[in-house]
């Protein structure tokens, strides 16, 4: 199943299932434009994977890490499926990178890699736009990480039974392919991810991990049209524009 957040046309916010062309809540089904499509979950942190690609860090000039690299992104950063992000004013480069989102279902701490699924609710998509003029000049990537809309996810959450352990991911700017890899390509594992995280920090239900993006990340600009494709969940479309 994939389950949805949604706006309905007399503007209550629904939990319901995600199908081609249609929602479906409480035995009625809406049309795709009938509704908005929400965030699908309330994140109090998203916890960010850096370099979980080798062909990545490649691309960046960067060792591969020992232990996974963390960051975090706050919930002002969260956008959703239909949203016009507006990127930082100024900036020469802020790139895409297409990711896997991890969505945790329950309140957790010291989980080990073996009961890590236990608590994952399920999986979505995600895009980690970076501004790198920022990044490359600071330690925590505040600047270049952590604004306003940063982190677009969705459309759903797809329940762990449907995405394969190989599953494509793929990122197209204005119908142009710049990312396809394979989170097969992993250097750290879901579950290894869930355990080293939850060593340091409680996770709350709704909480997301976004796993590292692949080789192929490149430049956003005004008026782009963005789909962050994974197999088995689906494909987030969202826009971007400069001020």
């Amino acid at each position: 199943m994939r389950h949805v957040r949604f706006r309905d046309p007399a503007g209550a916010v629904r939990q319901g299932e995600y199908h081609d062309d249609h929602v479906a809540f409480g035995g009625r089904e809406y049309a795709l434009d009938e509704v908005d499509v929400l965030p699908p979950c309330d994140p109090t942190k998203i916890v960010c994977v850096g370099l979980n690609y080798e062909r990545h860090a490649e691309e960046e000039g960067m060792d591969l890490p020992e232990r996974p690299l963390l960051f975090l992104k706050p919930p002002n950063a969260v956008a959703g499926h239909g949203d016009t992000v507006t990127l930082p004013s100024g900036k020469e480069t802020v790139e895409h990178e297409v990711e896997l989102g991890i969505v945790i279902g329950e309140q957790c701490r010291n989980v080990s890699e073996a009961d890590a699924m236990d608590v994952v609710a399920g999986y979505t998509c995600a895009d980690d736009i970076s501004n790198r003029d920022d990044q490359r000049v600071e330690q925590n990537w505040i600047r270049g990480k952590a604004f306003d809309g940063a982190c677009p996810i969705g459309p759903v959450v797809a329940d762990p039974e449907h995405v394969p352990e190989d599953a494509a991911v793929k990122l197209r700017v204005n119908g142009e392919t710049r990312q396809d890899s394979s989170i097969s390509e992993f250097i750290f594992s879901v579950p290894e991810l869930i355990a080293e995280i939850t060593r340091y920090m409680t996770l709350e239900e709704g909480d997301v991990i976004i796993t590292g993006t692949p080789a192929g990340v490149g430049p956003l600009a005004d008026g782009d049209h963005v789909e962050v494709e994974v197999e088995g969940v689906g494909t987030l479309e969202h826009d971007v524009t400069s001020v």
